[in-house]
């Protein structure tokens, strides 16, 4: 069965950084190259993830001594980072090369972090915590924890997400897994190490029904080690034509969406966690449970949750896969129109707003509804605003079609197997009532959330006031 380890300490950057790390790191001249981040922090039950917000190059012309084994550097550029630091709540993140390709830290590295984090903690007397990283020429990253005593933690994930999505842990555990009977078709297909990757995993699944209950039963079947599942809705007799393993006994005890799921993926017997949450996103114990994830995917209809959940993910750099479907039919029952649209977000490239998915217009109204119904439906009245439409067709057929689509595009960039790179594909848009397809690449980077990538935990929450949370007593 597959398990999910309790993972301690992450690091997240986006693809764009991780680029710029690695140029700066491999200049060619075969020696170690260093630079610092700045990193915001999001402080889980289960896990403290840093996500980079800024990269601070080290001038190779401020250090000291560069050669293939070894540097030291002035730490006088240290000062204002400490203070950004101080007012923003960061952690300091230090990241260096091995050019030989060495793939461990070395003695002389733990006498110079033990030195440099020594004078972090004295500066920002904090608890952090703060870090430590090295680049391999590859690419590939590893990295530890230092604790104000000096000691070190492995740094179980790092995770980089741009148009190819990489997860790499540090302990090394499910290199040699064997795969479960039930996966070994995955494998064929996927290879070991993807299937294994996948069941070391968690996946948010916001809104589960047309599209995300087959969104849910896919990644379940295909080993993903931990599935959270949001939505606060009952199942209705309504839903049954769309919502997977739901009975009429279902909608008639009005169950939750999220435990009719949750109850069938726990009877597949596959070893995936299930976390059911009857919340809306709009709650911040929810936005932050889902921000502890490794990647989200967007199955709603309403255009205010679309917008919260790219926050998230641009805040906490996690990867967005946002699914839509719209089917236009006219009164007899003839179609007039099928489309549906996949979405690949990246934390610091484009939004659903900056790609005109919804206006502000539709963003206004929709918060409107759900925070004052009174005052919207006089709006509305007064045509003021233009109203949120409740109910759309909706055809299992078409839907299952598109988030099938989704969960492929999640796999295309975990495991590139298409013969063009995944940079082409940032949207795909199918025109299902045409028989046509559209490939999209990635937009200018969204001047509204682009530069929050990586902020992390900041109050309020995500900045937005809806979401502030209470101080614990003192």
């Amino acid at each position: 069965m597959n398990s999910l380890p309790i993972k301690q300490y992450a690091l997240r950057l986006t693809g764009r950084l991780h680029a710029a790390v690695q140029a700066h790191l491999f200049p060619s001249d075969g020696n170690e190259a260093a630079a610092l981040a700045l990193c915001g922090q999001h402080a889980g039950d289960e896990r403290h993830a840093l996500s980079i917000h800024e990269l601070i190059p080290v001038p190779y012309d401020q250090c000291e001594v560069r050669t293939s084994t070894r540097i030291t550097w002035s730490t006088a550029l240290l000062a204002p980072l400490l203070e950004t630091a101080a007012c923003r709540g960061f952690s300091i993140l230090k990241l260096h090369s091995h050019p030989t390709g060495y793939d461990r830290f070395s003695m002389v590295d733990d006498d110079a972090d033990q030195a440099l984090f020594a004078s972090v903690y004295d500066w920002l007397d904090t608890p952090g915590p703060h870090a430590s990283a090295i680049m391999l020429p590859s690419g590939r990253l590893f990295g530890r924890v230092v604790h104000p005593d000096g000691t070190f933690t492995p740094i179980d994930q790092i995770s980089v997400i741009g148009d190819d999505l990489h997860f790499w842990h540090g302990d090394g555990a499910g290199q040699s897994m064997v795969v479960p009977e039930f996966a070994r078709r995955h494998a064929q297909a996927f290879g070991a190490r993807t299937t294994q990757l996948l069941s070391r995993l968690s996946i948010a699944v916001v809104g589960c029904s047309g599209t995300g209950s087959p969104t849910t039963e896919m990644l379940a079947r295909l080993g993903v080690g931990e599935l959270v599942l949001v939505d606060p809705d009952v199942v209705e007799e309504k839903n049954l034509n769309r919502i997977l393993n739901t009975t009429m006994a279902d909608a008639r005890a009005q169950r939750l969406k999220v435990e009719v799921l949750a109850r069938a993926i726990r009877a597949m017997g596959l070893g995936t966690r299930v976390v059911p949450i009857a919340k809306n996103l709009y709650d911040s114990g929810v936005a932050r449970r889902v921000a502890a994830c490794d990647v989200v995917f967007g199955c709603m209809d309403s255009v205010d949750g679309r917008h919260l959940l790219n926050h998230i993910a641009a805040f906490y750099v996690l990867p967005y896969i946002d699914v839509g479907v719209r089917i236009d039919a006219g009164q007899g029952g003839e179609i007039e129109q099928v489309c549906g649209a996949i979405h690949y977000l990246q934390p610091d490239g484009s939004s659903l707003l900056s790609r005109d998915v919804y206006t502000p217009e539709e963003l206004r109204a929709a918060g409107m509804r759900r925070t004052d119904p009174k005052g919207y439906a006089l709006q509305l009245r007064e045509k003021y605003i233009q109203g949120v439409q409740e109910d759309r067709p909706a055809v299992i057929s078409l839907n299952m079609q598109i988030a099938s689509t989704a969960v492929n595009e999640f796999m295309a960039r975990l495991h590139p197997y298409r013969l063009d790179d995944n940079s082409r594909f940032a949207s795909t848009r199918l025109g299902l009532s045409q028989a046509e397809v559209y490939h999209e690449v990635d937009g200018e980077p969204c001047p509204l959330l682009a530069p929050k990538a990586g902020r992390g935990d900041m109050r309020p929450l995500l900045g937005l006031p809806e979401l502030s949370e209470r101080r614990p007593a003192a």
